[in-house]
């Protein structure tokens, strides 16, 4: 295990550069005018799932330690998209970020403080000196030690300045609607969009602009009641459910609560919600009241099967749907990765596809990799499609072989643990046995997308096309899907290949819409016509596509891009790979639910790495690097678990550090033949 000084070495911060600033009533910051502040530089993009949650985990902080800390969020994008400063604008107003953001998209800070990986935390004192970073989530606890520490020293120097720091509140907007996510048609003609921005569900007539009603006081927070009561954080998908499911769980439609890491049902006869998966509270890797780990995996579930849902953290739940083929509503948790299973009849839920790592790779359920999948849609065979944003895909899980006439197949986890109700309603039901069971046989695959790296704005056969981190997806009546291009602000299309021979084709319906994050599909039997309704987020509105009869559309080429950051120089042969890990002041290694640490590399190409790859428990390694690859990206995993240190507190408090790294590198000779990444120093 690595250790080291919890306080790094005294260093000068660099200076603020960029295009310019954001929520400072158009003035420029320069270090200087901070001095006396501790200031903490947030490295972020609004793409990126584990920065939206540091997001979340500063809020408490920023609003406490207000005349003190100054926070900085220092932009630096990683799509195409996401340098549009109009784009980044309204990214800062959708997310409520209340602190200055420097828009630096060439990377400049970026590399001045050479951050590796999006979320960075880099901690400056009020003298100026850099005294910690930290790359990834769950730093909360150690950065409020730190804050406090340091307005302690600085206040016995003298070297503290209280008073207001150069934040300046953007002028309210006021409309309908406020970044809507995702809608879904209602039974009566009228269509409940979740509104994100207001942080509540609106039902909308099915002009698709007249309010008839809220659910949701419209406040940020986690309230369960009637519609006037009742509070969201940042709601995204919504799944209607069956009448007779819905009639036996009480409720008619499902929603991902995303920031409260919940799912909530809403009874659409008098707007009552009430929260029937998570605990208002993340997952980390490492909770030990989670499900247990996917058969052959080492990663660190410690607890075992399908359980209470309202007993399981969840991660970011960002889009829903109902499949009938399994019973069970299919979750896209973007905040780990991974496909969930939710059974609203038993209230119970389980992971059912991703390993946790992040990226493209197809086949087993259990071992396939997603990136934030942010879009679900069920067609008529039963397949789910899937938006998998990170990667810029579209992509598909087959459920297989219903489980109730399955023979014995290998699930995700063991059944187990089930407790109160769920576990009683549970043990009635003859099959399946568990979401994950009603999940067996399922599989993997991918239309369109190559990676994590790779995206673009390109149509034509469907292995070559690219797309830029779709949100949305939904199924056209002849069985093509349509894909919500968010980053292209665009409707594409894939179609099948005639005979089913084929990657498929890949089209453009439309172009010019802001930030599209989701798609109703309305037919006209009459007419015998198809109109696209387009969650267009950033334009706070619905928008009505009429397809012509042939559902066909343009073939656009605007190119190809990779994403772009600084490339680190590696020596061939072996490296030595060191994530440093300080547990904070007060604080230790938390070993009592197995191995507090976990390393996980791998590599693209594969062939990058001739040894090293795969998980283990210490955050060093020794790597070999094959001199015949010229360049490359490592992909590292680290997770440290520690908790308070004192054996006077009878309930230590633990918290969970991880951070993904993907770091693009160039084997050279005569270059370092070691990495140093800073998971927490």
């Amino acid at each position: 295990m690595t250790t080291s000084s919890t306080r790094l070495p005294k260093v000068r911060a660099s200076e603020l550069v960029g295009r310019g600033w954001l929520n400072t009533g158009g003035q420029d910051v320069a270090l200087a005018d901070l001095r006396g502040k501790i200031v903490l530089l947030d490295f972020w993009t609004f793409c990126c799932i584990n920065c939206l949650h540091v997001l979340d985990e500063l809020r408490e902080l920023e609003e406490q330690y207000r005349d003190v800390l100054v926070i900085v969020g220092v932009h630096s994008p990683k799509f195409v998209h996401e340098a549009d400063p109009v784009a980044l604008a309204a990214a800062v107003e959708r997310y409520e970020v209340h602190h200055p953001v420097l828009d630096d998209p060439e990377l400049v800070t970026w590399s001045a403080y050479t951050a590796r990986a999006w979320p960075t935390l880099v901690v400056i004192d009020p003298e100026g000196y850099i005294v910690a970073q930290m790359a990834g989530e769950g730093h909360q606890s150690n950065v409020e030690r730190l804050v406090r520490d340091l307005v302690a020293e600085h206040d016995a120097k003298g070297t503290l300045h209280r008073g207001a720091g150069p934040y300046v509140p953007p002028e309210p907007t006021a409309g309908t609607l406020r970044f809507p996510a995702k809608a879904v048609a209602l039974p009566g003609g009228t269509l409940l969009v979740a509104d994100a921005g207001h942080h509540s569900l609106a039902e909308l007539a099915a002009d698709g602009e007249t309010l008839v009603r809220r659910i949701g006081s419209g406040e940020r927070g986690l309230a369960d009641g009637g519609p006037d009561e009742a509070r969201f954080s940042e709601p995204n998908g919504l799944a209607l459910l069956p009448a007779d499911v819905a009639a036996e769980a009480g409720y008619d439609v499902l929603v991902a609560d995303t920031v409260n890491h919940a799912l909530r049902g809403v009874r659409l006869s008098d707007g009552a919600v009430t929260t029937v998966a998570g605990t208002g509270v993340q997952y980390l890797v490492g909770e030990p009241t989670v499900p247990a780990p996917l058969p052959g995996r080492t990663d660190l579930w410690r607890a075992g099967g399908a359980r209470a849902a309202t007993s399981v953290p969840l991660s970011s739940p960002w889009d829903v749907v109902w499949s009938p083929q399994t019973g069970t509503a299919l979750v896209a948790m973007a905040g780990n990765h991974q496909l969930w299973a939710f059974d609203p009849r038993d209230g119970v839920v389980e992971p059912v596809a991703g390993t946790m790592n992040e990226g493209l790779t197809d086949g087993d359920p259990r071992e396939a990799w997603f990136a934030q999948t942010s879009g679900t849609a069920l067609a008529a065979d039963g397949r789910v499609w899937l938006a998998d944003s990170e990667v810029s895909a579209l992509r598909w899980i087959d459920p297989g072989t219903p489980a109730a006439s399955a023979e014995a197949a290998p699930v995700v986890g063991d059944v187990v643990g089930l407790v109160g109700a769920g576990a009683a309603l549970a043990a009635a039901r003859t099959a399946p046995t568990g979401p994950a069971d009603a999940w067996s046989g399922a599989e993997v695959g991918t239309a369109v997308g190559a990676g994590l790296f790779d995206f673009g704005h390109r149509d034509g056969a469907a292995d070559q096309a690219l797309l830029q981190h779709p949100l949305g997806v939904a199924v056209l009546p002849d069985g093509s899907v349509v894909v919500a291009d968010t980053y292209n602000g665009a409707v594409r299309r894939w179609a099948p290949a005639a005979g089913g021979d084929g990657p498929g084709e890949v089209s453009t319906l439309a172009t010019g819409l802001a930030e599209p994050s989701g798609i109703v599909v309305q037919a006209d039997a009459e007419a015998g016509g198809v109109t696209l309704l387009v969650v267009e987020s950033a334009a706070h509105r619905l928008t009505r596509i009429a397809l012509p009869a042939t559902l066909a559309g343009e073939v656009l080429d605007a190119g190809a891009h990779r994403t772009q950051r600084p490339v680190t120089d590696i020596a061939p042969g072996e490296l030595a790979l060191d994530v440093v890990f300080t547990p904070a002041a007060g604080q230790k290694y938390d070993d009592r639910f197995g191995p507090s640490t976990m390393l996980r590399v791998s590599s693209t190409p594969p062939e990058l790495l001739l040894d090293g790859a795969g998980d283990d428990v210490p955050l060093t390694r020794t790597l070999r690097i094959n001199p015949e690859v010229a360049e490359g990206v490592l992909h590292i995993t680290a997770r440290a678990a520690s908790c308070d240190a004192d054996p006077a507190i009878e309930f230590p408090a633990c918290h969970l550090n991880s951070q993904d790294w993907g770091v693009p590198v160039r084997v050279a000779d005569g270059a370092p033949a070691e990495l140093s990444l800073p998971l927490h120093g």
